[in-house]
């Protein structure tokens, strides 16, 4: 405990070199600004969350191997990460990572986990239960959408599952960005939202 509080510390160093140039920042690809966002989600369809009957992770193959020796852990490690250092295998032996759901640093990756900004069960029960293992896999393993970020594991792991109705990042500051990023992935793979969902992210939306 001690060593991630003081490790957490260094969030607000992470903050003030955000911006400067080679200082790279935890933030997916493609996030769609607060209007396209708004009127993304103005066209999602709108429907009651579906079963969870039948859902495996297994049906969501990840981590899929993206040439060099890497898989798509791995790549989204070095993108989202400073200073990243890997070994022949691509895995990661030195670097720093900051956590925008808590404003937190680690210099472990152990410490780190890939967040699916939708996830994978919650996909299912907005329609992914639907599509083939091969399209599971492509939306599992997504590196052009706002969908992979690394983030705290134990952040992530309370996330678990849930949707914006259930579960936001600790740090309210990221509310507007998460929200852009949830519906840009939902838009992209035409996922459903319920009402409660829909709710959660205009309130966070309206935050930006």
């Amino acid at each position: 405990m001690h060593r991630r509080t003081a490790l957490a510390t260094l969030g607000i160093s992470a903050l003030l070199v955000a911006g400067l140039p080679g200082i790279a920042s935890a933030e997916p690809p493609n996030i769609p600004d607060a209007g396209t966002a708004q009127t993304q989600l103005g066209e999602l369809t709108v429907a009651p969350d579906g079963s969870q009957d039948g859902y495996d992770r297994e049906k969501f193959p990840h981590w899929s191997d993206q040439g060099d020796s890497c898989n798509t852990r791995e790549v989204v490690l070095k993108r989202d990460g400073t200073g990243v250092e890997t070994g022949t295998d691509c895995a990661a032996t030195s670097g720093s990572w900051f956590s925008p759901y808590d404003d937190a640093t680690w210099t472990a990756a152990a410490d780190v986990d890939i967040d699916h900004v939708v996830p994978l069960a919650a996909a299912w029960r907005t329609g992914a239960a639907s599509w083939t293992d091969a399209k599971r896999e492509q939306y599992a393993n997504d590196l052009d959408a706002p969908q992979l970020i690394a983030v705290t594991d134990n952040v992530n792991q309370e996330k678990g599952d849930k949707s914006p109705e259930d579960w936001k990042p600790p740090s309210t500051g990221y509310w507007c960005t998460y929200a852009r990023m949830w519906v840009g992935v939902k838009h992209k793979w035409e996922l459903t939202v319920n009402d409660a969902e829909k709710t959660a992210l205009t309130d966070m939306l309206g935050r930006c």
